[in-house]
């Protein structure tokens, strides 16, 4: 299924904060982004209801086995493409903001490209 970049980025958003804190809530959500609650309920109903994540009784958001997957395919694409940014001296914050941006409409092929010639431009800066 293809989602809309604003899915992916609430699927990443979860993922990293449950990676931190061990668990997600809304409220965790809207402290990170920003958003208003209601925008949050949208989003976590619409990622439910496409078998994404669950709620728990607890309202705890759990990803489920293929919101787990997403969400990792999505970050190692923000990852790369942010190393790669400041591999080649873009400011962090600026980095992040582009990768952010590219890694929902990059291909499969040439983001293997890309996360290739990372790992070869990471070499060779370490080697100088």
């Amino acid at each position: 299924m293809n989602l809309f970049e604003s899915s992916e980025n609430y699927l990443e958003i979860i993922y990293l904060i449950q990676q931190k804190k061990g668990s997600c809530r809304s409220v965790d959500i809207i402290n990170k982004l920003g958003f208003t609650k209601s925008s949050i309920s949208k989003a976590v109903s619409i990622l439910k209801n496409e078998g994404f994540l669950i709620l728990d009784e607890n309202k705890q958001i759990i990803l489920t086995e293929k919101g787990v997957f997403r969400a990792k395919y999505v970050y190692e694409r923000h990852t790369v493409i942010s190393e790669f940014f400041q591999l080649i001296d873009v400011p962090e914050d600026v980095a992040d903001g582009d990768a952010c941006r590219i890694e929902h409409d990059i291909s499969d092929l040439a983001f293997e490209k890309f996360k290739s010639f990372v790992v070869k431009l990471k070499d060779y800066k370490e080697k100088k």
